[in-house]
Parts: C-alpha cells; sequence; structure tokens
C-alpha cells in the first residue's frame, strides 16, 4: 500500500493573509503547494475557493488565481520580456514596470537586445546567461507581470546566499501587500514577518500559529527553529 504524501489535511487561508508553509524535507509542503495551484489533482478531499470547488473552475479561469513563483522552474527558450509575460505577445511598459519592481531592469537594460535578450544558450546562441539571484528576481517580474490574487513562493531562494535571499524576499513583501501569499522556505527566519505560519510534518498539519505562538507552545516548531538558531550560532 502506497504512503499517502498529505493525509487529514484541513485548514482555511484568509483573503489577503501571508502564511508560512514549513517542515522538514518530504513532509509535504509543495505537493500542497501544487494541489493549490491547481498542478496536482487529489485522490481524495476537495479545495474550496471562496465555498465553490476547486474542481467546478475551468483549467484558464483556475490558473488565473495565482501567482506562483517555484524553486524548480525552466525558462524558455524566447526573449526576457516573453518569459515575463509568459506570452509572445506582451505589453513592453508592464514588463519594464514589473522588472523594476523585482529589481532587475537595470541588469537587462545592460545587455545588447535589452528586454529582447534571448534565453538558454543550448537554443539561443546569443542567449544570455543569468546568475542564481537573477533569475529568482525575473521569476518575481513575473509573478509582478501576472498580477494574480494570491502569489505564491515555493522555496525559490533555497540556493541563494542570505543577502541575495533577502533582498528577495524584500521585494516579494513589497509586492504582496493587499493580496494572499503563501510563502515555503527552510529558513524560518523568513516567516517571522508572516499572520499564520503552518507547520506540516509526516504529511500531516501538526501545528499552527504565529511565530511568537508556536515558539511558546513548543512542538515541532520550536523544534525546528532551535535546530536552526543553533546551526547558525555554532
Amino acid at each position: 500500500m502506497k504512503s499517502k504524501t498529505l493525509e487529514n489535511i484541513s485548514f482555511q487561508i484568509k483573503k489577503g493573509e501571508n502564511i508560512a508553509i514549513v517542515g522538514e524535507n518530504g513532509a509535504g509542503k509543495t505537493t500542497l503547494i501544487k494541489l493549490l495551484c491547481g498542478l496536482y489533482t487529489a485522490g481524495e478531499g476537495q479545495i474550496l475557493i471562496n465555498g465553490e470547488n476547486a474542481a467546478d473552475y475551468k483549467n484558464e479561469e483556475y490558473f488565473d488565481l495565482f501567482s506562483p513563483v517555484f524553486q524548480d522552474y525552466s525558462f524558455l527558450p524566447l526573449s526576457i520580456a516573453q518569459n515575463v509575460a509568459a506570452k509572445t505577445e506582451y505589453d513592453k511598459s508592464r514588463v519594464a514596470a514589473a522588472l523594476k519592481d523585482a529589481g532587475i531592469y537595470d541588469k537587462i537594460q545592460s545587455f545588447a537586445h535589452g528586454m529582447d535578450t534571448k534565453l538558454i544558450k543550448e537554443v539561443n546562441r546569443d542567449a544570455q546567461d543569468l546568475s542564481g539571484g537573477e533569475k529568482q528576481k525575473l521569476l518575481l517580474a513575473k509573478a509582478i507581470y501576472k498580477n494574480a490574487p494570491v502569489v505564491v513562493l515555493d522555496e525559490p531562494t533555497a540556493a541563494l546566499d542570505p543577502v541575495a535571499e533577502n533582498e528577495v524576499y524584500q521585494r516579494f513583501n513589497t509586492f504582496v501587500k493587499g493580496k494572499t501569499a503563501i510563502y515555503i522556505s527552510h529558513r524560518l527566519s523568513s516567516c517571522v514577518f508572516c499572520n499564520r505560519i503552518a507547520v506540516f510534518h509526516d504529511a500531516q498539519l501538526v501545528q499552527t500559529g504565529t511565530h511568537k505562538e508556536l515558539l511558546a507552545s513548543g512542538g515541532k516548531y520550536a523544534q525546528l527553529w532551535h535546530a536552526q538558531a543553533e546551526y547558525y550560532l555554532n
């Protein structure tokens, strides 16, 4: 019998709430996010959006609700502008504004072809390579351009140094004001500012609360927090 990636999960995310999803590797965090974004289909249970079953939405209509920034996203061998807009036809001024808000506009403009610069050198000989931090900012620009009501940040900064990660999070926090935002991060310090934290362990939701509440109550979150704090102190 196959084990379940998620089991007995039931919780609400309120409109305009910033919530962090935390837990060890394999706890089910990314599976939960991909279920919410409609990339996976649940074998059991249902996801409700304002009381309406997500399964009743048309795919395009449902996908329009989310601006995800995934850690495993691959860019297409198209121009930077087309990658940001996710379309071959796009609003150039909106792309420029998104790149500025993501903090990468000046870098893109330094390229010979600016926003028309192609990506993926394996396909385009004159394509431009981007650093890890630049790729994350480009993904953020993509989410900003889409401007969906629910924004998801699924650990895209895992490979970045703390300074670069902090800049991405600062820009992300500015962008999501007034939106519903869902964060996944191994570095719990990035979750402190969230309205609420949901802690997953062994495919189950084991705790919810604010950072202060979860530290005070002990349990899995406090264990993870103190383990990370000890690592940095040592």
